[in-house]
């Protein structure tokens, strides 16, 4: 299962902060509907029926089925840069 660094669940937390329902809101980590451009993020107000979710130190993604087999053995990670905006990242789990 995908598992999350600190700072990763540290800018989950943040980005989802500014949503109306954040006791049940997350992260969506989705299909693209371009599967060329991957996978696709945005802030939801719960999991989807289907998704996967992982909670880590507060922070929830929710994941379809294709992030759930495709990210299985990663790990996320995110970095703010000088602007502010977040980048997130992905590694094999070790």
């Amino acid at each position: 299962m995908l598992t999350l660094t600190e700072n990763a669940a540290t800018a989950v937390k943040s980005i989802v902060s500014n949503d109306a329902e954040v006791d049940t809101a997350g992260l969506r980590i989705h299909t693209a509907d371009d599967p060329a451009q991957g996978f696709a993020l945005n802030v939801a107000p719960a999991p989807e029926s289907e998704d996967a979710v992982v909670e880590e130190a507060g922070a929830r993604v929710f994941l379809d089925a294709g992030a759930t087999v495709a990210l299985d053995d990663q790990v996320l990670d995110a970095q703010v840069g000088d602007d502010g905006a977040v980048r997130f990242g992905l590694a094999m789990q070790s």
